[in-house]
């Protein structure tokens, strides 16, 4: 039997979280009435970043787990989209970000092949690009007070 709420997931970094990152998860905690946020490992943060993450992944998660918006969080599996995991959590919607690589209908395909039946959309961009980049915040950093 179906639940009566519905359930929204997202994933990634939110390393140095910032107004992007409270703009995503409000809008995608707009789709339901549960979001819960899977923070990407730190070796995944190194493999697709390829830098070391700032926080922890274990501090990352505990940021999340303080914003009003944010029902439950988990830290992913390194490298790889844990799909037993997402099968766990049991999504109605997977809501991914505007930089995030994968389309929707990949993803879809994907979650499919793994027995997940979850609408997958993606947030678009509230403010210009670069504005809300963590990349970006961590070179204003360098520059304004490393040199």
């Amino acid at each position: 039997m179906k639940r009566e709420k519905i359930r929204v997931l997202v994933g990634g970094v939110f390393d140095i979280l910032h107004v992007g990152h409270i703009h995503f998860l409000k809008q995608a905690k707009a789709l339901g009435d549960e979001l819960v946020v899977i923070v990407a490992h730190d070796e995944t943060v190194r493999m697709q970043k390829r830098r070391e993450p700032i926080n922890s992944a274990e501090d990352r998660a505990e940021v999340l787990r303080a914003l009003r918006m944010v029902d439950e969080v988990y830290i992913g599996t390194p490298g790889t989209i844990d799909y037993e995991l997402v099968k766990r959590i049991d999504p109605d919607i997977v809501a991914i970000g505007p930089d995030q690589v994968f389309t929707c209908e990949r993803l879809k395909e994907e979650l499919r092949r793994h027995g997940i039946r979850a609408e997958v959309i993606r947030i678009p961009y509230l403010y210009k690009k670069d504005r809300a980049k963590t990349s970006k915040i961590i070179q204003k950093i360098i520059e304004t007070y490393c040199e």
